[in-house]
């Protein structure tokens, strides 16, 4: 995401000609767009997209889970001793 952002406002100091960034080539302004893409296929083929999700699904059932027993008066897994 951030490769996008940086690339956008490149984009834009380039088409405005702003700054050093007007000198520049377009190559170089549109390379974060190429990084992105890079990194987005990486991300699908590797799997890391799917961990992050399952990751983030985990987090608020248990946070869900310890709510639940928290207004039950249960101890929740934050609390537990082991």
């Amino acid at each position: 995401m951030y490769l996008l952002i940086i690339g956008i406002i490149l984009l834009a100091m380039k088409y405005l000609e702003m700054g050093p960034v007007a000198e520049w080539s377009w190559w170089i302004v549109l390379t974060p767009f190429g990084l992105a893409v890079a990194w987005w296929s990486w991300a699908d083929w590797s799997g890391y997209t799917k961990r992050k999700v399952i990751e983030r699904e985990n987090d608020r059932k248990q946070a869900r889970i310890d709510k639940q027993k928290e207004a039950l008066g249960m101890p929740t897994s934050k609390g537990r001793k082991r």
